[in-house]
């Protein structure tokens, strides 16, 4: 008979322990279920989206060396050989510190033009709780020319010796994107672009710049890409250098670790200061390049654990 307490007490022990085993297997899965913040990746191939910084970030660790070409306008015909007798070329090494850092530095035939930028991502696309719609980037950049320039003449008329900083330019720009879905990004480039001596007499030092570019992938390798600007204040007071706004359109092909993007634009020069102020040619009357941009990337730093 004195058993029975005993036993009566070991039952209602396992009894509880197995519904607090119950319980605890609820709770886990109810955390399981729950919604999670989940950043969004993949929202173009590139660090660029032809001549444009994309909202896509470089991996810690990661260098990537870019090559860019462009060859002459078609307009030139068979005697120019539709542009092809013609190139500027970019050379750039990009890298990336961390995952919303990274860095640039790139030298340009035109005007032998040395620059260099720094991209920082302030907020990513998320979804989930507390997520975000758009991914947020700011980008500073300067560029320098080094080609040999023995006078400039200014608005007055007086000629003079160009100093060092003279050849200097800063960019600030934003990019405001959102990756819509699997298949369609967009984003936003509002541009502060100021010179400290503008080449031609007339031009402002201060111009501002809204971009809008846009990508639709067609496949799991390949994209449809559009990179346009708005200059409001692009034309020089001289009648003989008319400027006109930026457009290219391509395509982006990605095979294992490379991404080419082969394009047309009306835009020579690749970069900032450059495209967006100096670009010559015109849509209109066929004064578009054939150009292309390959990427290649190294893992030069070891990724943690």
């Amino acid at each position: 008979m004195k058993l029975r307490p005993i036993l009566l007490l070991l039952l209602s022990a396992c009894a509880g322990t197995k519904v607090l085993a119950q319980d605890s297997d609820m709770l886990k899965l109810v955390q399981v279920d729950a919604p999670k913040k989940e950043y969004v990746y993949g929202a173009f191939k590139s660090p660029r989206v032809i001549m444009s910084h994309s909202i896509e970030m470089i991996k810690p660790g990661v260098m990537d060396f870019r090559i860019l070409h462009r060859f002459g306008d078609v307009n030139s015909g068979l005697y120019g050989f539709f542009g092809m007798d013609q190139a500027e070329i970019r050379l750039g090494l990009d890298y990336g510190i961390t995952n919303n850092l990274s860095v640039g530095i790139g030298r340009a035939s035109h005007k032998k033009e040395l620059d260099g930028f720094l991209k920082y991502r302030l907020i990513q696309q998320s979804t989930g709780p507390k997520s975000f719609p758009l991914s947020v980037i700011v980008v500073a950049g300067m560029t320098a020319y080094t080609q040999h320039f023995d006078t400039i003449e200014d608005t007055t008329n007086h000629v003079f010796n160009r100093t060092v900083s003279d050849r200097l330019a800063y960019y600030w720009q934003a990019l405001l994107g959102r990756k819509f879905s699997e298949k369609f990004t967009l984003q936003l480039m509002p541009t502060f672009l100021h010179r400290n001596r503008p080449d031609l007499a007339g031009d402002d030092n201060d111009n501002f710049a809204m971009g809008i570019a846009g990508r639709l992938k067609l496949s799991r390798r390949v994209s449809f890409n559009v990179d346009y600007y708005y200059v409001p204040h692009k034309d020089s007071r001289d009648e003989n250098n008319k400027r006109y706004n930026p457009l290219s359109v391509g395509f982006d092909i990605e095979t294992g670790g490379h991404v080419f993007q082969l394009h047309f634009t009306n835009a020579h020069y690749m970069n900032e200061r450059a495209f967006i102020m100096e670009t010559e040619s015109s849509w209109s009357d066929w004064g578009v390049a054939f150009g292309f941009n390959i990427s290649r990337s190294f893992q030069i730093r070891k990724k943690k654990g």
